[in-house]
């Protein structure tokens, strides 16, 4: 039996003086947060781990986008399996600005002034659908010169590499995973303004191939090599299921850290906990594992900050 303690807080106190306290109270999410950060921690030092960094595109919309571009900028994740929004936002963002919105606005004045609503976020029709085609029609056709076929990790880091000469390309997570040389997967490339731009393109050239084959030999070969995996995973949908659906085939993840808002009642995804994956081998049976209730832009920072200064 460990007592509970009241927190301590004070001025000046280090974020992990803070993780500490949080540990310590013993209570609800606060200890959660203190758990996963320590599972991320023995994850990335843990020596032979492949880790998967697995994460839904809306964040990428707010400025959490400097956070997961500072993971891989620092290399500490392996792979990264993400949504085709990443992509659209990511880019977006190297080339326009996205604004401070509202949850509470007439959205149907919104979409009279041609703004886009994402929670809180507002996106200009010209920040997004706009500068995605007037930049990735060019690139296409200079991609497609090399050759019809690519895997969406390939055409990513085509991607990243071009914007080394950009004024905020250094601030996009698609430059980073390209200078690191870090494979980056899109299960779902065609469900967004990415993929739609290449759907765009392949109307005037009908044997460009977007190669998703490729991509899950890739996912295989290093699953199937791996001495131990873990993922941290932030939220659900197709980011979360690719990265356990193919970490099943290495007998499970052996470290998970879950982040979500969503609840296992219904049966999602989403919601599933780390004991459910338990049952398909998505989860190792001795795994260290938490899910941690709560929303990815106000948890992340906090533990990614804490993670960083223990490394």
């Amino acid at each position: 039996m460990r007592p509970v303690k009241d927190m301590q807080l004070r001025s000046g106190m280090g974020i992990n003086d803070l993780i500490k306290e949080l540990y310590e109270s013993g209570g609800f999410t606060a200890k959660k947060v203190a758990v996963g950060v320590d599972i991320l921690e023995k994850m990335v030092k843990e020596k032979d781990c492949v880790t998967f960094l697995a994460f839904p595109a809306s964040i990428c919309a707010t400025g959490t986008r400097g956070v997961v571009k500072e993971l891989v900028k620092r290399k500490l994740f392996d792979v990264v399996i993400t949504t085709a929004g990443t992509l659209d936002h990511d880019l977006a963002r190297v080339w326009k600005e996205y604004f401070h919105g509202s949850f509470m606005v007439d959205d149907r004045e919104l979409h009279k002034k041609g703004v886009n609503r994402l929670g809180n976020i507002f996106i200009p029709l010209e920040s997004y659908g706009a500068i995605l085609e007037e930049k990735m029609q060019p690139t296409l056709q200079e991609v497609y010169a090399t050759k019809p076929r690519w895997s969406t990790k390939e055409l990513i880091w085509e991607f990243g590499s071009r914007l080394e000469q950009e004024k905020r390309g250094k601030e996009s997570i698609l430059y980073w995973v390209w200078k690191n040389q870090i494979p980056m997967y899109v299960p779902g490339i065609t469900d967004g303004a990415f993929g739609t731009q290449l759907w765009m393109y392949y109307q005037s050239h009908r044997d460009f191939i977007i190669d998703l084959f490729q991509d899950e030999q890739d996912l295989a070969d290093m699953v199937f090599g791996a001495k131990k995996t873990g993922a941290f995973i932030m939220g659900g949908g197709i980011s979360k299921h690719h990265t356990l659906w193919w970490n099943q085939f290495n007998e499970g993840l052996d470290y998970v850290v879950y982040i979500t808002t969503a609840l296992e009642y219904d049966g999602s995804l989403s919601g599933a906990q780390p004991r459910e994956a338990i049952s398909w081998g998505k989860v190792t049976e001795g795994a260290h594992t938490i899910l941690i209730e709560g929303e990815a832009t106000a948890l992340i920072p906090l533990m990614v900050t804490a993670l960083l200064e223990r490394l």
